[in-house]
């Protein structure tokens, strides 16, 4: 991805959370020269890559295939200096805009349409060896259990959620309301480990993007923060 369009897409979605009232903390604004001034009382946010995260799953096509995520909170499973055993995220879904089909080894997450519009979502069982199975799914909605059909669609309105456990497939895109470009839903989960812990059915399928510095950033991602300076 090109450096000027991750900073487009960063700016899309800095007015698009500002029109849904929803604030992050400081920090998220800050740029490059801050973060190379930041001390070790911010290595939490350097270690479990808290902040933005920009990705098109390495298929250079981010409109058709890629997420803008904000990481708020977060654990580590390699550093038990933290000790939170929990994730929350912030994910920003543009109109059919796919983020491919993956599980999650360990993860267990609630995924939770904010505002808006609608997110679709297409779930399958998997093997233990990762294959994608045909079989039915059970699914939860805010405590409503149900079976639906491998793949079939399943569609959240504002303030709905749904459960998703290890080893279950799943896809999802948004539907904006009219007059707006994304839909803002959240993720509470178990600690998130990008680097260990995602399955993507499509081998070719990468989670952080290479970037083609044709610009000057706006705002480091998460996996670009500076190391603390040592005193």
């Amino acid at each position: 991805m090109k450096r000027s369009e991750i900073n487009k897409i960063l700016r899309e979605g800095k007015d698009f959370l500002r029109r849904m009232n929803f604030h992050l903390p400081k920090w998220a604004y800050w740029s490059p020269e801050e973060w190379v001034r930041a001390g070790h009382e911010y290595d939490e946010i350097r270690d479990n890559m808290l902040g933005w995260d920009i990705t098109d799953f390495g298929l250079g096509q981010y409109d058709r295939c890629g997420l803008l995520l904000f990481t708020i909170r977060n654990g580590n499973p390699r550093l038990k200096k933290y000790d939170k055993p929990y994730c929350e995220k912030l994910l920003l879904c543009g109109e059919e805009q796919i983020t491919p089909t993956h599980f999650h080894w360990e993860k267990m997450e609630d995924i939770i349409c904010r505002a808006g519009g609608r997110l679709v979502l297409r779930l399958w069982n998997a093997s233990e060896d990762g294959e994608r199975l045909k079989d039915p799914v059970e699914v939860n909605v805010d405590g409503h259990t149900f079976t639906v059909g491998a793949g079939d669609e399943i569609v959240l309105a504002p303030g709905e959620s749904i459960t998703l456990r290890a080893y279950q497939y799943h896809e999802f895109w948004g539907r904006p309301d009219p007059g707006e470009n994304l839909v803002l839903v959240g993720e509470v989960s178990k600690v998130n480990d990008d680097e260990q812990d995602n399955r993507f059915h499509d081998e070719e399928i990468g989670r952080f993007p290479a970037i083609e510095e044709d610009e000057p950033a706006m705002h480091l991602l998460c996996t670009e923060y500076p190391p603390a300076e040592e005193e």
